[in-house]
């Protein structure tokens, strides 16, 4: 409702990789997962146009209104959005809230919806295609360029979880706790496998251009694990914008809320966007 003035809305399924099932003779085991896909259309729109895929963060979260401000300002400029419901969001069900692959099938389930949208949505220019996401979102970015280089021709990583290890390091107990249920083990008993699952240990097989935004009262993702991404991505020789917001208002949401703040930064995301999709 707070999009249709503007936006053509729908809301698809698509099949991704196979689903998880405890019991592997179970009926269905082995099936392609079924994930929903919102699909974002400027009106009026009438020649190909750019791509952006929008990750939604939270790990356990889901994409809802808190976003559709920022919709706006990408369907003001003439960009097609898709934002998948990948495996572990909320608002579902326990089943695909259980189907959770931190790091794992939750990165092709991204993948799967540009590629249903490429190849599905005719006003869609297969060649430009754009990525993004805060927090998690920002997390899923990074690992998606590391990941399938050819697919996206941008990238905006925004306050990006980046470095589980070192995440595990300064967290608490309890949510180290989660994280032995989205992986199988701690940190501390399995780093090996922390480290496969982290964009950090990822630097040196991106190619996408790409901005990374972090903030340094980040009450989520301390702005050290972010700087750990940028010192690996100057390390392995990779050309990449990168801005150190100082304090700003906001900690972890800064540049997502209706602050005047918050729109001068995203513009800086939109003119890095357009450099390579307009």
């Amino acid at each position: 409702m707070k999009l249709s003035d503007v936006a053509s809305i729908d809301k698809v399924q698509i099949t991704s990789k196979p689903r998880r099932e405890k019991n592997p003779t179970a009926q269905g085991a082995g099936n392609p997962l079924v994930i929903p896909v919102y699909v974002f259309t400027p009106k009026g729109l009438r020649a190909k146009a750019p791509l952006i895929v929008f990750v939604h963060g939270g790990v356990h979260g889901d994409f809802n209104t808190f976003y559709a401000h920022i919709v706006r300002e990408l369907l003001d400029q003439g960009y097609v959005i898709v934002a998948p419901e990948y495996r572990g969001s909320t608002g579902y069900g326990e089943d695909l809230y259980d189907q959770i692959d931190y790091g794992g099938a939750e990165i092709d389930d991204v993948k799967a919806a540009r590629d249903w949208a490429v190849e599905n949505l005719q006003q869609v220019d297969g060649k430009r295609v754009g990525i993004i996401g805060w927090s998690h979102g920002g997390y899923q970015t990074l690992m998606n360029i590391a990941r399938f280089p050819d697919a996206y021709q941008v990238a905006y990583a925004g306050v990006p979880v980046s470095d589980l290890v070192q995440r595990m390091g300064y967290k608490s107990q309890g949510y180290r706790n989660i994280f032995k249920e989205f992986i199988g083990k701690e940190a501390v008993d399995d780093p090996a496998e922390y480290r496969r699952r982290s964009p950090v240990n990822h630097a040196a097989e991106i190619q996408t251009p790409l901005l990374i935004h972090t903030n340094t009262n980040d009450e989520d993702v301390n702005v050290m694990e972010v700087e750990h991404m940028i010192e690996a991505l100057k390390a392995a020789g990779k050309k990449f914008e990168y801005k150190i917001y100082p304090a700003a208002p906001g900690g972890h949401l800064f540049n997502r809320l209706d602050t005047r703040l918050a729109r001068d930064s995203r513009q800086e995301v939109w003119a890095f966007l357009a450099r390579y999709l307009k």
